[in-house]
């Protein structure tokens, strides 16, 4: 099958590249920078350069590759996030979701291209009451905290667009929090949020109740394989299958890295240091399922939680 890969080189394009070629279709890489041409050619596959935000080279670079599946797995994520303004952090990201979007999925459509999947973040979406763990059924977060009301809207935009999309097959993939190889958490070498736990500066806030959702890039590219070929449109969440509370999974996740446990923070300091965003993912952001991915994707995770995955050393 031809598929074309946009953000073939971020941290999940590249173990999907290589799980697609290992599958037989025949792919290509879209990236924004001349630069990375040989990275994804040296990855087997055909490259096509074009920045997303420009609809003229999108639509010039999807007609050039003729794909059946669109895969979109743009972002512009760096270190030294701030919670305290993660809108000015994700301000790429978020056109990248919005504006590149559309200009993706115009030229999906004009193409004829039949089956158009795009990445999303489980963690970013569900409302933040009721059940602490989330199905794709639950509703989505409609009032976030104002300091990530444009990243969490540029999340919700892009669902739309892709699950309201006429002709074409659209699949959101909610995946949890990306770690190993080339992510934020990773071990070699050392990934921001690594470095962060191993320093102590990754504390627990007030109660530490909020649940996060986590996946291995592996398991999380493996899931989008599968996805090529297999399931209704819709939404799923790519998920580990071990939904947990901060207070439970940061102590574990310092344990196996060898760090020291994590210091407790109060809500007021932590409020102090890393503002309301991040006492809401300390206090009440909520995990997800994967139930749904289970069932009709017939996936599931090598690796059923993030401190296990860690300690695996996969």
């Amino acid at each position: 099958m031809k598929i074309l890969v946009a953000g073939a080189t971020g941290a999940i394009g590249r173990p999907l590249v290589a799980k697609l070629v290992e599958r037989g279709h025949e792919v290509t890489g879209m990236t924004r920078s001349e630069s990375k041409r040989d990275l994804i050619e040296g990855m087997g596959v055909k490259a096509v350069v074009a920045d997303a935000l420009d609809p003229d080279a999108v639509a010039r670079a999807v007609a050039e590759a003729e794909p059946e599946v669109v895969i979109n797995q743009l972002t512009s994520i760096g270190e030294g996030m701030d919670l305290r303004k993660p809108d000015r952090f994700f301000g790429q990201t978020n056109r990248l979701r919005t504006e590149g979007t559309d200009h993706l999925l115009s030229a999906s459509q004009a193409a004829g291209v039949r089956r158009y999947i795009a990445q999303s973040f489980a963690p970013l979406i569900y409302q933040r009451t009721g059940s602490l763990v989330k199905t794709e059924n639950d509703p989505v977060d409609s009032n976030p905290p104002e300091p990530m009301r444009q990243t969490s809207e540029s999340v919700r935009y892009l669902e739309q667009a892709v699950t309201g999309a006429q002709g074409i097959e659209g699949i959101v993939l909610r995946y949890g929090g990306f770690y190993g190889p080339g992510t934020s958490m990773d071990l070699e070498p050392e990934g921001e949020q690594t470095r962060t736990i191993r320093k102590r500066q990754f504390p627990i806030v007030g109660s530490g109740g909020a649940v996060w959702s986590f996946v291995h890039v592996e398991d999380a590219a493996e899931a989008t394989v599968v996805a090529v070929g297999w399931g209704e449109p819709g939404i799923y969440n790519i998920v580990d299958d071990t939904p947990a509370p901060v207070k439970d999974w940061l102590p574990k996740v310092a344990e196996t890295i060898g760090a020291k446990p994590p210091r407790h923070f109060p809500k007021l300091l932590g409020r102090i240091f890393a503002g309301e965003v991040g006492v809401m993912m300390m206090t009440q952001l909520r995990g997800s399922s994967n139930e749904k991915a289970r069932r009709e994707l017939g996936w599931h995770p090598e690796r059923p939680s993030i401190w296990e995955g860690l300690a695996s050393g996969r």
